[in-house]
């Protein structure tokens, strides 16, 4: 407690409330999207109408959100017409924005929270790597064991990625939902897949500027100089 106690105390009250509200925003988007991303869907083979609809009837094409300096909406939003030039890739196009959705919701957070408390170990302290940052080239036996675990994970999903285009399951379903959270309703199944793809895709905004933020400024969260 006493150890606990001393590190909050160095930060501002305000900035405390500030890290665990954001944590907690975080947190609860990143469990909706792996909830999301890993449910069973209720109909796994895609029908052959959604495959008429723009971008194979996926989620994220609803907009209307407007776009600046143009007169258009988001409304199924594709400048570079990759919906229409290459649809046989679709599927691929979606299980990639997913995956590294879902890798950066992971990596907002573990990008924090080492701000605030670490893992026992001495090569892990705040006086071994003041600045998370810098864990890279500080830790490279952790980087080695890190890197290994996403190489078994990845491997791990070769057998779903493989019959992608078979169209017998969603980009992005692997039929895990140990905690039930995925709904039964289409409706609000869109709605959860909806929202995963938002918070991935202002996560991988959120983490480049993180780190862009924590290189230049070399100060840690909120990363201002």
């Amino acid at each position: 407690p006493s150890l606990i106690h001393s590190l909050f105390s160095a930060f501002p009250a305000e900035l405390i409330t500030a890290i665990i509200l954001t944590m907690k925003l975080v947190l609860v988007s990143a469990l909706a999207g792996v909830a999301a991303a890993f449910s069973p869907s209720a109909n796994v083979v895609q029908k052959a109408t959604s495959l008429n609809e723009f971008a194979n009837g996926y989620v994220g094409g609803e907009g209307p959100e407007p776009i600046p300096l143009l007169r258009s909406n988001s409304v199924n939003f594709d400048p570079c017409g990759f919906a229409e030039r290459a649809p046989e890739w679709l599927p691929w196009f979606r299980e990639a924005e997913l995956k590294h959705g879902r890798a950066a919701m992971l990596a907002t957070v573990g990008f924090v929270m080492p701000e605030i408390f670490r893992v026992p170990g001495e090569q892990f302290s705040f006086e071994a790597v003041p600045q998370v940052i810098n864990a890279h080239d500080a830790l490279p036996d952790s980087m080695i064991q890190i890197f290994g675990w996403i190489s078994f994970l990845e491997a791990c999903s070769f057998g779903a990625l493989a019959n992608m285009n078979e169209y017998d399951r969603m980009p992005g379903d692997f039929g895990f939902d140990p905690l039930g959270l995925y709904p039964e309703d289409p409706a609000k199944q869109k709605e959860m897949q909806l929202k995963e793809l938002k918070n991935g895709r202002l996560a991988m905004i959120a983490i480049g500027g993180m780190v862009a933020g924590a290189a230049v400024s070399g100060n840690g969260f909120p990363y201002l100089a």
